[in-house]
């Protein structure tokens, strides 16, 4: 794409084409009060060579999975990407398609969608994947719309606080334009339980959201709130990490009817926070209500083997008053770069990238709170994440000495949570060696004594 200027030849005869005598006129009806009264504040022009330089200079100042050794979680995890994934989703074919308006000529792509739905499936234990939706909060609120569709109750969602804040926050900006009451449940030890659910549960409960492993990374037990759900006539929507699956059951086979989930640490880099991939699965029953696109198998007129989109259930393609969401689009190059991922990891490499997973985070919660300023703050199994609990209260300091010497040691907490101002979430991927998770602990015990000693 090129970009051509308009000289002042161009300007005069655009103005003249409007009848206005000035680009100033076209803002008169903006108060004098509220315009800018001087240049904009900014550096002169560069040639490309100083430009190319101070970019790289301010790009440097950026901490990153590459630079620094990264204990981030909360949603976006530094999982290990294997090099064929560059390599295949870069390519063309697949790099710069978009949205298959015609479908069928756009073979290549309708068959990597079914092959996502099918891994999708395979993955969650559910019967339908569609062929992906924004991200695992767009997703968590498409599935509560969902649920609404399918059971008809439209007066209460409820989700505990151990779901990710910010997906609570999507789910409030969604129903709160249409009147349903969003009802968070507090959690007691990290974990929600089915006495602190059964209250909130009524004949206007369309679903039951839980995390799983949830933001804390402790493990719920989604069969108990599924029953007790399903008891009450609502749905059950689980939101999992799909690395977690590598271990855990599926939550198809634990009663899920939607399983929804962020899909970044398939195979997609961190990216200071996106874009990512949004994964929607459900029961066969419910295919119906489902937003997006799905991709199908079918046979030509020839007889072989092709790919059509079989369910378009977005407002562009049918009836505004029957379409399940406004979603327009997928994604589409990041749900290839999962079911790459899926495909070069199967079941064993993915069982592998849990393991490590798991066993390294218990590791590190052993050597941080080997010091005594430091503990877990809750007493839960937890997979990859646990949060640990600052007993001096200096989150702040501790996470940006360690920062300062090439460290991302965790989530502050405070800022979602405020009772917890004096804990921090800790991420262990099966890519963080021993030596780095000894650095980590060795780090936040040097800034203990520091700071006893300045004492």
């Amino acid at each position: 794409m090129a970009y051509f200027f308009n000289t002042p030849e161009d300007q005069k005869e655009m103005l003249e084409a409007i009848g206005a005598a000035s680009i100033g006129e076209l803002f008169r009806s903006i108060p004098d009060s509220l315009r800018l009264d001087r240049p904009l504040d900014i550096v002169p022009a560069m040639g490309e060579l100083e430009l190319t330089r101070h970019m790289s200079q301010l790009a440097a100042l950026n901490a990153h999975a590459d630079s620094h050794t990264c204990f981030l979680g909360a949603g976006s995890y530094d999982h290990f990407v294997p090099a064929v994934i560059d390599s295949l989703a870069s390519r063309g074919e697949f790099y710069t398609s978009y949205t298959p308006y015609q479908p069928e000529v756009s073979q290549g792509n309708l068959q990597v969608m079914f092959e996502y739905q099918t891994l999708i499936c395979e993955l969650t234990g559910m019967d339908v994947s569609n062929a992906s939706l924004y991200d695992g909060g767009s997703s968590v609120a498409e599935a509560a719309l969902m649920c609404m569709s399918v059971s008809r109750r439209h007066g209460r969602v409820v989700v505990p606080d151990t779901v990710h804040p910010e997906y609570r926050e999507i789910l409030a900006t969604y129903l709160n334009s249409i009147g349903t009451e969003l009802v968070t449940v507090p959690s007691v030890n990290g974990k929600i339980s089915t006495e602190e659910i059964e209250p909130h549960l009524n004949d206007q409960t369309a679903c039951v959201i839980i995390q799983y492993p949830n933001f804390f990374g402790s493990v719920e037990d989604v069969q108990q709130i599924g029953d007790l759900a399903h008891a009450a006539g609502a749905m059950l929507v689980v939101a999992c990490d799909p690395i977690a699956l590598g271990l855990l059951k599926r939550p198809g086979d634990l009663g899920a009817d939607i399983v929804v989930a962020e899909g970044q640490s398939l195979g997609t880099p961190m990216q200071f926070g996106g874009p990512y991939l949004g994964i929607i699965a459900c029961r066969e029953k419910f295919v119906r209500r489902m937003p997006g696109r799905i991709a199908g198998e079918t046979i030509d007129r020839r007889g072989r083997r092709c790919w059509v989109l079989t369910l378009q259930t977005r407002e562009q393609h049918i009836r505004r008053d029957k379409a399940t969401s406004n979603i327009c689009t997928n994604q589409g190059l990041f749900a290839l770069r999962a079911c790459i991922y899926l495909s070069v990891m199967g079941p064993k490499g993915l069982y592998q990238a849990a393991y490590q997973s798991l066993q390294k985070a218990n590791y590190a919660a052993q050597q941080i709170t080997a010091n005594d300023r430091f503990e877990l703050a809750f007493d839960s199994p937890f997979f990859k994440e646990f949060v640990v609990r600052d007993t001096c209260g200096q989150v702040k300091a501790l996470l940006d000495g360690a920062r300062a010497n090439g460290i991302l040691a965790g989530v502050p907490l405070g800022h979602w949570y405020p009772e917890m101002a004096n804990c921090f979430l800790v991420a262990v991927t099966e890519k963080r060696t021993r030596d780095e998770i000894d650095l980590l602990a060795n780090q936040l015990a040097s800034h203990s004594v520091l700071e006893t000693n300045h004492a």
